[in-house]
This record gives C-alpha cells, structure tokens and sequence, in this order.
C-alpha cells in the first residue's frame, strides 16, 4: 500500500477525510480506504459505491488503483441510529475552562453510544451537564477528541467548540499532544526500553480484533520498565500514534499481553493478582499539551485508581501504602 499523508487521528464516523497519495499503489482502491480508514473492505466498497468516495474530485471504482498526486476524499455519513440524550452521571473532571474539559474516565464507561451502549456512555454524561460541546464529529460523538477503550481507565480530551477541536486534533495528528499510560503486562521485557514500531489494522480472522498486518496504518509505541515483580512488569506506554488498541495489540504482538486483556490473550491469572473482571491493567495517567487557545503548557496526572492499585500490590509492589502516588515514586512522570 502507499504511504498517504493528511491523516488526522481517529475516524469516526460523519465526517470528511483527505487522503494525498504520495506512491503509486498496487492494491484497489477499496483496500486502500479500509487500510487508511480502519474499516472493512465491505464498507469501504459501499462507500465507494454510494458515491462518498472521490479521487482527485471524480468518481472511480473499487477496483481502481491510487496512483500518486491523487487526491482521495471520503465522506463517512453518520450511521442510522437513536438519539444520544443527555443523562445525569456524575464525572470526574481534572481540567476544566470555557474552551475545553479534561475527564478520568472509570473503566467500564462506553465513550461514545453505539448499539449495545446507547445510554451510560461518557457522551451522555457530556451531555448532561451545562455548557457546550463540539459538534463535528456528530451528536454521537460531541466532543470527543480521542477516546479510550471501555476497560481502561484515564484521561482524554474534550473539546467544547468544533474551532478548539480542529486545533487539538491537529496537535494529536502531529503528535504534540504525550499521552502516557500505566500497563501491567505479563512475563518480563528484554531489556529496560522497549519500541514496538508495527502496523496495526484489522485482523482479517476477526474483525473485531485489530492485529499487527503488513497493510495497516503506522502504530509506534515506546515502553519503558518501572518496575519487575514475579509474573509480571509495570511499564509506561507513550503513544506515538493513535490506532484503535494499540497498546494492547503491540505488547501482544512481542509476547506479553496486558494483565486482565481477555481479547489478546492477558486475560488469565487476573485472579493472581486480584484484577477485577472486564478489566485490564491499563489507565492513562499522563496528558501533556499545549493550550489550544493560551499557547500555555498543560500537565495533567491522573494516579492509579483503586482496583488497579489492589492489583499492583498483589503483583509484588510491597510499598503501596507509604506512596500515595506509587507511579510518582516510581518515575512514571519523569520528562524522559
């Protein structure tokens, strides 16, 4: 597949997408758009085929290759479905002002509606408190800048005006937004720091799974050891991109899957160390940026919450109740 440029974070649906190829490709052009798009070749075929797509302004087939200079546009309408009404649930907010919100999401919260989960998502939540929310990405998805999956727990961005997230996804696509995660990942790492530098796109066995394939989207993850107990490790995870599990996938990808991580193979001996169900070691602790509209720098923390800090202790970590940060004393915040 070529390379493409102008890819601006997650894609969620409702929304327009430029693509500029900079290669001649030598797959069709419905692969090309579920590679980019992390979709199925199926909807990208009926996108293609209803007319959302376009190269260079003109419509062409699924069949046709991308040649370089083309110039591909997709139009993602947003999916028949309900309303998303606002409901009363409480939120823990770590940053607010009149431009944008920062939330500690819990695990076990959808972000955004979806069938299955058309009600107690974060989006509802939003919802349901005063004040104004973005609206480009569609009501379903008001605000949401970048999301998390719903058994992880932490930090993530919402934007209260669609200017202010035009500008907070730029810096996301241009990586100027650090996000860093605390994981417990089985088994030990071969050396301190880590890079997993893989594509990740959706498994074609499973799609409900993403995987590490040779015509996925670029994924780079860092990781680095902060501390080693018998079974397993407590890393810091700094994302270089944003792809749909992308953690998850690359530590699974080199042997040593997320603790609690039922779907890429972490979900045994949560019992060991006292994980609760649907639940993985996995919580975003860090969120370093500039302010979209001061220019001012932002650092935001959000510590362990309490099941994860159970499950750490039970790991082997024996100082937790002399830290009432564990990852402040273990250097997860350091600058390097």
């Amino acid at each position: 597949m070529s390379r493409i440029s102008a890819l601006a974070g997650e894609n969620p649906p409702g929304q327009r997408h430029e693509f500029v190829v900079e290669a001649d490709s030598d797959v069709r052009l419905d692969l090309f758009l579920a590679g980019s798009l992390d979709i199925s070749r199926t909807q990208a075929a009926t996108l293609i085929a209803t007319g959302h797509v376009t190269v260079s302004g003109q419509r062409e087939r699924a069949s046709y290759k991308p040649r370089a200079g083309d110039t591909i546009a997709a139009n993602i309408p947003p999916p028949p479905g309900r309303a998303v009404h606002p409901e009363n649930i409480p939120l823990s907010i770590v940053f607010e002002d009149e431009h944008l919100l920062v939330v500690d999401k819990p695990a076990g919260m959808v972000v955004h509606p979806a069938p299955g989960n058309w009600s107690g998502t974060l989006v509802n939540a939003l919802m349901g408190r005063e004040g104004n929310l973005s609206a480009s990405s569609g009501q379903d998805r008001a605000g949401i800048v970048h999301r998390l999956d719903k058994e992880t727990s932490g930090m993530l961005i919402v934007a209260k005006s669609d200017r202010i997230h035009r500008i907070l996804s730029a810096a996301l696509a241009a990586r100027r937004i650090v996000r860093r995660y605390a994981v417990l990942s089985w088994g030990h790492l071969a050396s301190d720091r880590q890079t997993v530098d893989a594509p990740i796109g959706r498994d074609p066995r499973d799609r409900t799974r993403m995987a590490i394939v040779s015509n996925g989207r670029h994924a780079k993850t860092d990781f680095i050891r902060l501390a080693r107990f018998d079974s397993t490790e407590l890393l810091r995870a700094h994302l270089h991109t944003g792809r749909t599990h992308q953690i998850r996938v690359h530590l699974a990808s080199i042997g040593h899957p997320v603790a609690g991580d039922d779907r890429y193979g972490g979900g045994g001996g949560r019992r060991l160390i006292l994980l609760p169900a649907s639940r993985n070691f996995l919580h975003a602790a860090l969120l370093r940026f500039r302010h979209p509209a001061s220019g001012a720098p932002v650092e935001l923390r959000s510590p362990l919450p309490n099941d994860l800090n159970r499950s750490l202790a039970a790991a082997g970590f024996n100082q937790l109740g002399d830290y009432p940060d564990p990852l402040d004393f273990l250097g997860f915040y350091s600058s390097d």
